[in-house]
């Protein structure tokens, strides 16, 4: 924690997409406790803690305070990890927080979810009294009535509660200014970034109704409304969030379809989309997200170093059809046959000689059918 920046937790490889996630209103950035591990597979994860929550400084705001003050300090944060771009999803006051920064700053957001929020949250008087309430006798009477507030009868989680009742009452009340001033309604339509929009069913906070007028209105959004979940739905249906919100922030699958196609040609990837089944879907998909999609766009190797590192993982571990598949790629990537004998020539030192003998074996039959034209 510092007096300047948000309380915040990074997870995931630093070279992947930032995504940036927002909490609620009394809660801290474990309400993603069940999300974010598994999205910082594929993403720079980073959640954050609103002022006075969690382990975030309280007197980052103040009385009078605005959404557009909470997005000022989200961008602070990302501008100290030397995050430019970045995907955004909120839960609540946090949904709001990314609704404003992809109205007012949409050149820093490259994808937008909006959970359990809304672009209003029922008029100013009642959040009013609530920042009076909570000024004259903190929270601990609020935190009682959370878990009706935020989850379906029967389900709690601890942590979030607690959270609740340890929030700086100066500071939720605060937050709670900036939702009575926050009313973006006649201003959805100017949002430009792809937006993704769930909403919980049973949620009394901010109903389904709310996410279904911001997808109305702001183009292209998609609404996903999640049976069984009340407000808090990263916490009580983690699973579903996480599955909305892979094909919302799907891009690993896309752009690695375009890599594999660029590397491996696309009559490749065609006969294997052909021979795809129910039963290898998955595979393909995995492969496209995780070897296409994360690994051979890390920026840091170029595409001719991959090559020479594909080629000799292969010889050293046999598989001749997959090298052969590789010396084409590797040929698309810019490499000679020349250094492509130097590669496997290498690999005769370190894999072994009968291991090289059969790569150079399998890269003359490839390196002659390109001379003749073929594939």
């Amino acid at each position: 924690m510092t007096a300047t920046l948000l309380n915040h937790l990074a997870e995931g490889p630093a070279s992947a997409p930032p995504l940036l996630l927002g909490p609620s209103l009394g809660t801290s950035y474990a309400l993603w406790d069940k999300v974010a591990p598994e999205l910082s597979a594929a993403h720079r994860v980073v959640r954050f803690d609103l002022p006075g929550h969690g382990a975030s400084a309280p007197d980052l705001i103040g009385p009078g305070a605005t959404v557009g003050d909470l997005a000022g300090l989200v961008l602070a944060l990302a501008d100290s990890l030397g995050i430019e771009r970045f995907g955004y999803a909120g839960v609540s006051l946090g949904g709001a927080v990314g609704l404003h920064l992809a109205l007012h700053h949409p050149e820093r957001i490259s994808s937008l979810a909006v959970i359990c929020s809304s672009a209003h949250f029922n008029g100013a008087r009642p959040w009013q009294e609530r920042a009076a309430l909570v000024r004259r006798e903190g929270l601990a009477g609020l935190a009682e009535s959370a878990d009706a507030r935020w989850f379906t009868p029967g389900f709690s989680v601890p942590r979030l509660v607690r959270d609740h009742r340890e929030t700086d009452p100066g500071a939720y009340a605060a937050c709670c200014d900036a939702l009575a001033a926050f009313d973006l309604r006649d201003r959805l339509a100017e949002i430009s970034v792809r937006t993704l929009l769930i909403a919980g069913r049973q949620d009394p906070a901010t109903p389904p109704a709310h996410l279904r007028e911001i997808a109305d209105a702001v183009p292209h959004a998609t609404l996903v409304e999640l049976p069984g979940a009340s407000h808090l739905a990263p916490a009580q249906c983690p699973e579903a969030v996480l599955t909305a919100l892979r094909a919302h922030l799907g891009g690993t699958a896309r752009r690695g379809m375009e890599v594999r196609r660029e590397v491996l040609g696309d009559a490749h990837v065609d006969r294997a989309q052909a021979r795809q089944t129910p039963f290898t879907a998955r595979f393909q998909d995995f492969i496209s997200r995780y070897a296409w999609g994360e690994i051979w766009t890390d920026p840091t190797l170029g595409r001719r170093e991959r090559s020479m590192i594909t080629l000799t993982a292969l010889v050293a571990h046999g598989h001749y059809d997959e090298l052969a598949m590789h010396v084409r790629a590797a040929r698309r990537n810019g490499l000679s046959p020349e250094e492509i004998g130097a590669v496997l020539l290498q690999t005769a030192v370190y894999c072994g000689v009968p291991a090289a003998n059969s790569a150079f074996a399998t890269a003359q039959r490839v390196l002659a059918e390109e001379e003749q034209g073929g594939e």
